[in-house]
């Protein structure tokens, strides 16, 4: 509970919220910083993740619906996609709920620092124009595949489904980075309020903390979808890659040494 913790800890989770709002609807991947953050504090894995989940319900709820009032992102062509994360993040959801507290502990510094690494060398597509991608048979096969894949993902982990959406997106669609950042903040919103569900539950959420978070994080999620909408994501990348890879080293050496 929200009483266990001293307020100044409470201020530096509310910090990062804000921040991990802001740079998950510029380029996603906010939960690499919330996670460690819950994670730092002594919560068990489990309930970070279900917290994480609440919190992160709030940022991408209120990117998703920038978004679309901005016409970044359209439901009805990407309803196959949707249906494809919603089964995704149930059956991660549900296998988080059979592996061990204690490698969670170790596996998830690997796991956040692998996706750091990931996001500083994978190439970014550049692209022009706010075109949809063209409506063929493969269309359908490719939303499931990549639904399937992400939705599960973030069932099971969570850290950087946003940025690996966006990325996958531009790939494999050929779309820009505002469109592709649309359909991955839908998307995420679709994953996060699914597994939340299911984490509610199984009882691994921490109310207090995650709604506290939950609010800091749809600030930052407001200012950072217009600021990206605005002016791009190459301005907050550096920060970001700075930010987690910290986090990330500091995290696997409290829980492997």
């Amino acid at each position: 509970m929200l009483e266990l913790f001293d307020p100044s800890t409470i201020a530096i989770l509310a910090v990062v919220a804000f921040l991990a709002g802001f740079i998950d609807a510029v380029a996603g991947g906010g939960g690499m910083l919330t996670v460690p953050a819950l994670l730092s504090i002594g919560l068990p894995p489990h309930i970070v993740l279900g917290t994480n989940k609440l919190a992160a319900t709030f940022a991408s709820s209120t990117a998703a619906l920038t978004y679309y009032r901005k016409k970044l992102f359209s439901p009805t062509f990407w309803r196959q996609a949707f249906f494809a994360t919603l089964v995704g993040a149930i059956l991660g959801t549900l296998l988080v709920n059979y592996i061990s507290t204690a490698w969670l502990e170790k596996a998830l510094p690997l796991i956040i620092l692998a996706i750091a690494v990931y996001t500083i060398w994978h190439p970014q597509p550049k692209v022009d124009g706010n075109a949809l991608p063209k409506d063929d048979p493969k269309l359908k096969t490719k939303q499931w595949g990549q639904g399937l894949t992400l939705g599960f993902y973030d069932g099971v982990v969570g850290p950087g489904t946003g940025a690996f959406w966006v990325v996958s997106s531009m790939s494999m669609y050929k779309m820009n980075m505002l469109l592709s950042s649309g359909l991955a903040k839908a998307m995420n919103f679709t994953s996060n309020i699914t597994s939340l569900i299911t984490f509610i539950i199984l009882g691994h959420v921490n109310w207090a903390i995650g709604l506290t978070m939950g609010v800091f994080l749809m600030m930052g999620a407001f200012i950072g979808a217009h600021s990206a909408i605005r002016f791009g994501s190459a301005f907050i990348r550096p920060v970001f890659i700075t930010v987690v890879v910290i986090l990330s080293v500091k995290l696997a050496i409290d829980a492997w040494f």
